[in-house]
């Protein structure tokens, strides 16, 4: 599944791809809007994890994953 997650005063957002269901990552941004530390942590699909602070997230969009396609369309 696809995550973007839009930061305050940054120019563009940032988008993993995770192997979460979408129930888990929303409520992994509910626990870290409660949570003392206020950070969202949320790992990706090749280990990395992704550390914002909640007061400066501007919004989350949980989808699909995104289809790549490779090669040339037909003509």
């Amino acid at each position: 599944m696809e995550v973007k997650i839009g930061v305050q005063h940054a120019p563009r957002e940032i988008v993993l791809e995770c192997s979460d269901r979408p129930d888990d990552v929303e409520a992994a941004v509910s626990k870290a809007l409660q949570s003392e530390d206020r950070l969202l942590t949320l790992a990706d699909e090749r280990g990395r994890r992704i550390l914002v602070p909640v007061d400066r997230l501007a919004y989350i969009e949980i989808g699909p994953q995104a289809e790549r396609r490779v090669g040339f369309g037909a003509m």
